[in-house]
């Protein structure tokens, strides 16, 4: 790996490892536009100051904007969230693997 592509990953990754923005972006990767109050209830347990933060982060960086109708997901962070998608199935095998070794 370059050093450019090594730079490139750890901003992204520095981005994505802050408080809630991950799960800020996975409520809205279904493409439905959502209030700020939506979008907080969707996060669970965010609070509106940390939400207003990563909503700054995440529009910056481009990985979702607002109309009137709400705040939505761009074409940017479907992309990322598509990428990130195996998590979901990974997560699954992960738990139920910690849950046959903690039950041994």
């Amino acid at each position: 790996m370059s050093s450019k592509e090594s730079a490139a990953i750890t901003q992204l990754l520095s981005l994505l490892e802050s408080r809630y923005a991950i799960r800020v972006l996975w409520a809205l990767k279904d493409g439905h536009h959502q209030t700020f109050r939506l979008l907080q209830d969707s996060v669970g347990q965010i609070t509106p100051n940390t939400l207003n933060t990563r909503i700054k982060e995440m529009r910056e960086a481009g990985f979702m904007s607002h109309s009137g109708e709400g705040y939505y997901i761009t074409q940017s962070g479907l992309d990322l969230m598509k990428r990130l998608s195996d998590l979901q199935g990974f997560s699954v095998k992960w738990v139920t693997a910690q849950a046959k070794k903690a039950a041994k």
